[in-house]
């Protein structure tokens, strides 16, 4: 095997080239075509499967611009660029993906921030005005045969399905000290058409819920709907 060290100059560009188009596969690899899901995705994941993207998108329009360049100097032929544009298309998919995905990301970590801020102010007046958000006690517990229901019954009233956001027990949550089994997050705002009716319905159900109608303005946008108890700090023994 060839040393990287007596390599010639272009030789072992290609290498260092070839191996960082290898990683960044293999990053979106398992970030954005594998079977993690949103509520196993890190922080740091979820910027790398941003990053990958990114650089991808910049070679591909690297190589068509190569390739405009030679077919303008007559070096090759109009028709060299076709595999280019197309590659080009497909890192461009790969990234409005994963800018997607990056954006639910962040609206799960903007719902968990802010789940974080109501704990810290819970005795404040912000609480007791309903301004920073309402809590509904039920009967303390959330069943998978209600989150069904309700699923099929928004989907029915609304055309479209529940926007949840967390499913359970999340990478974000844990990280941030919170157990959130046996809950679930919606990206409804409280007091929309669509969150009031959620609200109603959870109501009827008796199923405990906070409501968050975006915590401290300008600071924290995570405004959605908490079904379940509250999230309880982990203890060292989970």
């Amino acid at each position: 095997m060839v040393e990287e060290g007596i390599l010639p100059r272009n030789a072992l560009d290609e290498l260092i080239a070839a191996r960082e188009i290898a990683r960044d596969e293999e990053i979106l690899k398992t970030t954005l075509y594998g079977h993690l899901t949103l509520e196993q995705l890190t922080p740091e994941q979820s910027a790398s499967m941003l990053g990958a993207a990114e650089r991808q998108l910049q070679r591909a329009q690297s190589q068509v611009d190569d390739a405009k360049r030679f077919i303008a100097e007559g070096v090759r032929p109009f028709t060299s660029l076709t595999p280019y544009l197309e590659e080009l298309d497909r890192v461009r998919k790969a990234h409005d993906a994963a800018q997607g995905r990056a954006r639910l990301f962040e609206a799960l970590a903007s719902m968990a921030a802010a789940e974080q801020e109501l704990e810290a102010r819970m005795d404040e007046a912000a609480w007791e005005s309903r301004s920073l958000a309402e809590r509904f006690e039920g009967d303390g517990v959330l069943q998978p045969a209600q989150i069904r229901y309700l699923e099929t019954a928004f989907e029915r009233e609304f055309n479209r399905p529940l926007p949840v956001s967390a499913r359970g027990e999340t990478m974000l949550h844990r990280s941030l000290g919170f157990d959130h089994r046996g809950r679930v997050d919606v990206g409804l705002h409280p007091d929309s058409r669509e969150g009031s009716w959620l609200k109603r319905h959870l109501e009827l159900l008796k199923v405990p819920y906070l409501a968050f109608r975006g915590a401290l303005p300008g600071v924290s946008t995570g405004a959605h709907i908490h079904m379940g108890p509250p999230s309880n700090r982990i203890r060292r023994s989970d």
